[in-house]
C-alpha cells in the first residue's frame, strides 16, 4: 500500500471511529457532564418507565425564558440540543406538585429545610443572584435541586416542568476533582 492509501486507511478508520461514538452518543442517550454540580465525566440517560419521584436524579432540558437565558449569558449552563439551546440539566428532584417551598436564607420544604441548600446573594464572580420567591410546586412541575454550592438550581429558577424531563441520570465513567 502507497503513503496516501494509508493515511486514507486511517482517516477512513477515523472517520467510521468518530462516526460510532457519535451514534452511541446520540442513540445511546450518553452525555458528557463538564460542570461541577455532579461529578465531571460519562453520563447516561435511562428511560424512566415509573412517575418521577423525589430522589430520583434526572436529566431535564429547561424550558425557554428569562433564566435560561441569564444561565447561557453567564455560562452556567452549556449549549446543547435541548429546546431552548442548552445541554439537559442534571440535578435532583426534592419536591414534587403541591409541595409548598420557601426560599429563606435556605430552601425549605413543607417546612424541613433542605440540606446543602444554602441560597447566596451573589455567584462565584460576584453578580448578583435572585432567588425564587418561593410557593407551591404547580401540577406537572419539579423542583430541582444539587448538593454542589454553586448549583443554578430550582433555588434561583423555581421549578420546572416534567415534560422536560428526559430520564434518569446514571453515572457511567464519572470523578470528582
Amino acid at each position: 500500500m502507497t503513503r496516501q492509501g494509508r493515511a486514507l486507511a486511517i482517516i477512513g478508520a477515523g472517520t467510521v471511529l468518530l462516526g460510532s461514538m457519535a451514534a452511541a452518543f446520540t442513540w445511546g442517550g450518553y452525555r458528557v457532564n463538564v460542570t461541577p454540580s455532579y461529578p465531571l465525566g460519562l453520563w447516561q440517560i435511562e428511560t424512566l418507565d415509573r412517575p418521577i419521584a423525589v430522589g430520583d436524579r434526572i436529566f431535564i432540558c429547561p424550558p425557554a425564558g428569562s433564566s435560561v437565558d441569564l444561565a447561557r449569558e453567564r455560562g452556567y449552563l452549556p449549549r446543547g440540543l435541548c429546546p431552548a439551546g442548552t445541554a439537559p440539566l442534571i440535578k435532583t428532584v426534592v419536591a414534587l406538585a403541591s409541595q409548598s417551598i420557601r426560599v429563606e436564607g435556605q430552601v425549605i420544604i413543607d417546612d424541613a429545610p433542605l440540606p446543602a441548600s444554602t441560597v447566596h446573594s451573589r455567584d462565584a464572580e460576584g453578580r448578583p443572584m435572585a432567588p425564587w420567591t418561593g410557593g407551591v410546586v404547580p401540577e406537572g412541575e419539579l423542583f430541582l435541586h444539587s448538593d454542589f454550592v454553586g448549583s443554578y438550581d430550582s433555588r434561583y429558577f423555581g421549578p420546572l416542568p416534567a415534560a422536560g424531563v428526559l430520564g434518569l441520570a446514571r453515572e457511567v465513567l464519572t470523578f470528582t476533582p
